[in-house]
């Protein structure tokens, strides 16, 4: 495959970058040929040692020695544009080689785990498995990557003439790009956001899913018409239910996302009645056809509301399924079936949506509300309890002071209008993030209950909390212990199947613990969690919130969901995906199915086969929670650091995440002047590092932990746990690609700085140990060296941004040195920022 990727992907990119040099616009042939000698310049300038205010000096000096100031800023603002339109055709030639350069039918593949199966003869198992086993994956608002849409929109076509190698419709599409802005003027609005991730819902899951589905059930000899777990692959979505920190997302944007996503998996209905009904052309069939096709247009165009829920629609299908096969001999039954299964997957709701709130903000609507019935807080967490219990109706809004409050209750609200429209589905969960105690669980269940649940004897909505830092996972068994065994809780659970949805917070998690002891601590709670709840006959099902990068939990998830052992629930899979982990995964069909294909059977195998690396030993498992504890306890040392946040504030492009207008949130949860770490989201936290190439994050603490440890005589032992432990190679694994993607050579300049030079010696210091020992560990001449073909990817792309990098870095140095930034050196960080992080994809 590495041979593949290097023909298919490199050396294409190569000759079609040739292409930019001949487009008619004007200075691109001077700056496409300045750019390479540029890049040189900055490769041979950083082997020497010199700074990036000396390497764009001494490019200047020698290809443009007369230039004004002005001719230089311009030049430099129209190498970015340059280089972010290589980053454009780069993704786009690596995804038009998506099926040549993986192995769709390989490991991992839905044929694959059915040969493996039926060669164990596991078939049956598998077939038992599959009517309760779910994967979720939940498109967030959280946006980590820069392209706006039309830009998106170049790159699918783009990528589809670089399939056909039509050299013609290639150039068109880059003088497209060249005239296109890659720059939003204006934040998007949390709706506006919903409508770009509803493309992905109608141009791609709506074809990956149920092509995966067909195949899978096919390939078993199930019936596709009456199978019994269509949820087996779904969409969550977030925008437009997110509250979380974001001021902007308000009930109206919930209903009116909810009313989108009918909207659009009805468009997906019409084109494909249209095209079923021209092959159901018979007597007998053809009426309830034509039957459907009206109601679905009349019910999408006309505002009729025919068809009112899933349940009407496949009534009729399966009406005309019964004419066909009794008169007909069942002529085009398979094609009828498929469209049935659709139906039963997407039903009105088309994703699931999800609402989600700070545990602070329910707090502070409780405060409120007592105030109102004038009642006093009481001081013990049962008192509380009992207090918060005992509340049998809310105060009308009119006696509500603070909007917010009243925004939380009208939010509540609207989840019962959401469901009457559109069915449960849409929107059956409630997240608490910060979640830290009971009373954070029972308030949002008492607020639903008097809300949503206001005349029902159940309430239709699940409640699920979100741990986040180190303490709050170590916290979590406890606290849902006594959940499980609250009477009213207990009760509410049993009606919802007594199964719990907990989520687990990756991102935060490693802004708070370091990249070891996150990952630990939440393989941790998950198994203590599941020890709890199957000891209460309770089913956890575990939402984990991974973002794109290592660093946030992401990386290769193929293996850690293979890796979680038989002590950890193992019922579904749900996982959040964003940003460019979208696009670059998910973004095209053959990537989508191919990465849903991965996930699925890795948790399916993971039920079916006990291999041993994928439980550990109370030995490794007490050696895992060393080697975490250590680099906990470094990650706390360097996080309390004095500069650790004026660093994160004054050096890297931190601030400027809040003016490239790619996300409706704010930059940081807290309202006040500075910067607060605890208010800090991680988007922008993992991403200020990535921007500098310091991907502190994703290794921080590993080298110096392991030296530790290799110091009392473990480090065979550490060996032989990374070749007998797929959870300890997949966290390796993941920190290896951080340590990939930097390049600490671009702020070496720092050491010499004042404020920040010994802050930069330590994360240097440990970047060189952590590469270090992790070569040690794994028994690797060097980093990656497993996975040359992403190895390759990464440093084309690191190859490509190296001139980003070095404006980016100029500009920050020349702010520092003189104590101020100008408007054209702010504007040259900012600018920089695009490419830097379009061309990671994950961010990190």
């Amino acid at each position: 495959m590495y041979t593949t990727y290097d023909t298919q992907v490199a050396k294409r990119f190569t000759i079609y970058n040739s292409l930019f040099l001949d487009l008619p616009f004007n200075d691109i042939y001077r700056t496409g040929t300045l750019l390479p000698i540029l890049s040189s310049a900055c490769q041979r300038g950083f082997e020497k040692g010199l700074t990036p205010k000396e390497i764009i000096a001494g490019f200047f000096d020698e290809m443009m020695p007369a230039s004004t100031e002005k001719q230089k800023s311009d030049l430099l603002f129209q190498m970015i544009q340059y280089v972010e339109r290589q980053v454009v055709l780069f993704d786009s030639v690596e995804d038009a080689a998506y099926e040549k350069v993986h192995d769709l039918d390989g490991k991992g593949s839905v044929k694959a785990l059915i040969n493996r199966v039926d060669n164990d003869n596991k078939r049956e198992a598998l077939i038992e498995k599959l009517k309760t086993f779910s994967v979720r994956l939940t498109l967030t608002a959280h946006p980590t990557q820069f392209y706006p849409g039309n830009v998106l929109g170049i790159i699918t076509d783009l990528e589809r003439a670089i399939r056909k190698d039509d050299l013609g419709e290639i150039n068109l599409l880059l003088q497209q790009l060249g005239k296109t802005g890659f720059t939003k003027r204006e934040k998007p609005s949390p709706y506006d956001e919903a409508i770009s991730l509803i493309w992905y819902l109608e141009n791609i899951f709506y074809h990956s899913i149920s092509d995966i589905m067909i195949r899978l059930l096919g390939a078993l000899e199930i019936p596709l018409h009456d199978w019994e777990n269509p949820g087996l692959l779904k969409v969550g979505f977030w925008p437009g239910g997110d509250r979380d920190g974001n001021p902007f997302v308000t009930h109206q944007i919930t209903k009116q996302v909810a009313e989108r996503l009918k909207k659009w998996v009805l468009r997906c209905y019409n084109r494909d009645i249209r095209s079923l009904r021209k092959r159901l052309t018979f007597k007998h069939v053809e009426e309830i056809m034509l039957k459907v096709e009206r109601g679905i247009y009349a019910t999408l165009f006309e505002n009729k509301n025919v068809y009112t829920s899933k349940d009407q629609l496949l009534g009729d299908l399966l009406e005309a399924r019964e004419a066909l096969i009794t008169h007909h001999e069942g002529l085009f039954l398979e094609l009828l079936d498929q469209f049935i299964l659709k139906v039963k997957i997407f039903g009105f709701h088309f994703a699931c949506m999800d609402m989600r709130q700070d545990s602070r903000k329910h707090d502070a609507l409780w405060d409120e509300i007592f105030q109102i019935k004038g009642l006093e807080q009481p001081d013990t967490e049962d008192e509380q309890l009992k207090q918060i219990l005992s509340i049998e109706s809310l105060p009308d809004l009119s006696y509500f002071k603070d909007d917010f409050n009243k925004e939380i209750l009208e939010s509540f609200g609207v989840i019962d209008t959401i469901q009457q429209e559109s069915g449960e589905e849409v929107l059956s969960r409630y997240i608490i993030s910060n979640c830290q105690s009971r009373k954070h669980l029972l308030e949002v269940y008492q607020l639903a209950k008097l809300t949503l649940g206001e005349g029902k004897e159940n309430l239709p909505l699940d409640i699920v909390p979100l741990f986040e830092t180190i303490d709050d996972l170590a916290e979590a068994p406890e606290i849902m212990t006594s959940l499980y065994n609250l009477p009213e809780y207990k009760k509410h659970l049993a009606f919802r199947g007594n199964k719990q949805t907990i989520m687990l917070g990756f991102s935060d998690g490693t802004k708070d613990g370091g990249y070891l002891q996150a990952n630990w601590s939440i393989l941790r709670a998950k198994e203590e969690l599941t020890r709890v709840s199957r000891e209460n006959d309770i089913e956890v099902v575990f939402f984990d919130g991974r973002g794109g990068p290592p660093a946030r939990g992401g990386g290769n998830m193929h293996n850690f969901y293979a890796s979680l052992g038989e002590k950890v629930e193992n019922s579904e899979i749900q996982v959040t995906i964003q940003g460019q982990t979208i696009s670059a995964n998910y973004g095209k069909q053959a990537s989508c199915t191919y990465n849903m294909e991965q996930l699925l059977s890795a948790g399916l195998e993971n039920h079916l086969y006990g291999d041993a690396d994928k439980n550990l030993d109370e030995s490794q498992r007490a050696l895992i929670e060393e080697l975490a504890a250590e680099a906990y306890e470094v990650y706390k040392q360097f996080k309390s650091h004095p500069k650790f946040v004026p660093y994160l504030e004054h050096v890297t492009p931190l601030k400027y995440f809040g003016k490239t207008n790619i996300g409706s949130r704010p930059l940081k949860r807290g309202k006040g002047g500075g910067l607060k770490f605890e208010d800090l989201r991680a988007i922008p936290f993992v991403g200020s590092w990535a921007q500098m190439k310091q991907n502190i994050p994703g290794f921080y603490g590993v080298g110096a932990a392991v030296e530790t440890l290799e110091k009392r005589g473990k480090l065979d032992e550490l060996k032989k746990l990374y070749e007998n432990s797929l959870f300890f190679r997949a966290l390796l694994g993941n920190s290896m690609q951080s340590l990939t993607k930097c390049f600490y050579p671009a702020t070496a300049y720092l050491k010499e700085d004042k404020n920040y030079g010994g802050f930069w010696e330590i994360m240097y210091e440990e970047y060189l140990r952590s590469i270090d020992k992790l070569k040690a560990v794994s028994s690797m001449d060097e980093l990656m060296g497993d996975n040359p073909m992403i190895k390759k990817s990464i440093e084309i792309r690191e190859r490509i941004v190296l001139p980003l990098i070095t404006i980016q870095q100029y500009a920050i140095q020349q702010g520092l040195e003189s104590g101020k930034s100008n408007e054209i050196l702010q504007k040259l960080i900012l600018r920089s920022m695009f490419g830097i992080i379009n061309a990671a994809r994950n961010a990190a």
